[in-house]
């Protein structure tokens, strides 16, 4: 009987999940891929903050690491007019990049010319 109610509870579970993620796909707040979620509040916020907010969250700023997650990204660039902060930092060397924990960069994307080291990139 208990595995019974159990399953019960987890199918309502998933049931609730399920209309919340639709709500926020509606509010183009959420999207998917590669079995990664990538979500935005839709708010304006310096890189720090972004940050905070993200780990508030239970995830983290996000990387791009193919073209998929990339897109993901841009998706919410595209809905929201706005840029979007990743978790990619300049490394000691000019002109080359890692992730926050200092992993070195195996996907990028760059425009041509970019970065370009000019403000903040």
């Amino acid at each position: 009987l208990v595995d019974n109610e159990m399953e019960d509870v987890l199918r309502q579970l998933k049931d609730r999940i399920s209309r919340l993620e639709g709500v926020l796909r509606l509010e183009k707040k959420i999207t998917a891929s590669g079995g990664k979620i990538f979500a935005t509040n839709g708010k304006r916020a310096d890189f720090y903050t972004t940050l905070k907010k993200c780990k508030e969250a239970g995830g983290s700023i996000a990387t791009p690491r193919n073209l998929g997650e990339n897109n993901a990204i841009l998706y919410f660039v595209k809905n929201f007019n706005t840029y979007a902060y990743l978790g990619i930092k300049e490394s000691l060397i000019p002109s080359k990049f890692q992730f926050l924990d200092g992993t070195q960069l195996n996907y990028t994307n760059w425009h041509l010319n970019e970065p370009s080291g000019k403000g903040e990139e």
